[in-house]
């Protein structure tokens, strides 16, 4: 299920369009309601804040993450590719929009803003929690919570790397992005797997059997 076609969509398409002609910190409810022909009314039916757009805005990279996912039911991949596939697809589905994300997320990061930063704690281990779906891990607790833990870790670094990257197609972030699950395999048991199965120099970025996505546009 996606949002396209809904009242929310058309809210967080106009918000991040205006966001792009100014800034996200810019952006008033009031303006979108207007270009929407809607009223604030209409919104806060759908949105009780404006920070609730930077859910929506995620949820779109989410939903395109484990649609992704959905394609790698019955191929091959090894956990570690398929993690780099998640992280990659959910940060490419952003990509078109990339300098509003990030103004997005230094918008929460500001002082005295707790009452954004706690959820979005939450969030992120929500989507973390995704992406293991997506890639298959199994484990349980303890050994769930120590993985849960470093993949947040990767997630958030390369999240943060990939904001400020602006090579072709990311490759700069696929590459990262490589070299953090692979410093962080020994926990994941899957060190000498990913050695043996491609060599040192195995870059996940130059699989010529995977697909990315940028923005809304499929990428071979």
């Amino acid at each position: 299920m996606t949002d396209g076609t809904t009242v929310r969509a058309r809210i967080l398409d106009i918000a991040i369009m205006l966001a792009e002609d100014k800034s996200w910190e810019a952006v008033r409810l009031q303006e979108v309601a207007s270009r929407a022909s809607l009223t604030l009314e209409d919104i806060r039916a759908e949105f009780s804040e404006k920070d609730e757009l930077v859910d929506a805005w995620f949820d779109r990279a989410d939903r395109a993450m484990l649609a992704d996912a959905a394609k790698l039911v019955h191929t091959r991949l090894a956990r570690h590719q398929r993690m780099h596939r998640a992280v990659m697809t959910w940060l490419n589905a952003l990509a078109r929009h990339r300098q509003v994300t990030r103004q997005m997320i230094l918008g929460k990061l500001e002082p005295g803003h707790l009452h954004l930063q706690i959820p979005a704690l939450m969030r992120v281990s929500r989507t973390v929690q995704w992406m293991r779906e997506a890639a298959d891990y199994q484990a349980v607790f303890p050994r769930r919570a120590l993985e849960e833990t470093v993949h947040t870790g990767i997630y958030l670094a390369t999240f943060f790397y990939w904001m400020s990257d602006e090579s072709v197609r990311s490759q700069r972030t696929h590459r990262f992005l490589h070299s953090q699950l692979r410093l962080a395999s020994p926990i994941f048991n899957c060190d000498t797997g990913l050695i043996r199965a491609h060599g040192h120099d195995y870059d996940p970025s130059r699989d010529g059997a995977r697909t990315e996505v940028q923005g809304d546009r499929p990428i071979h």
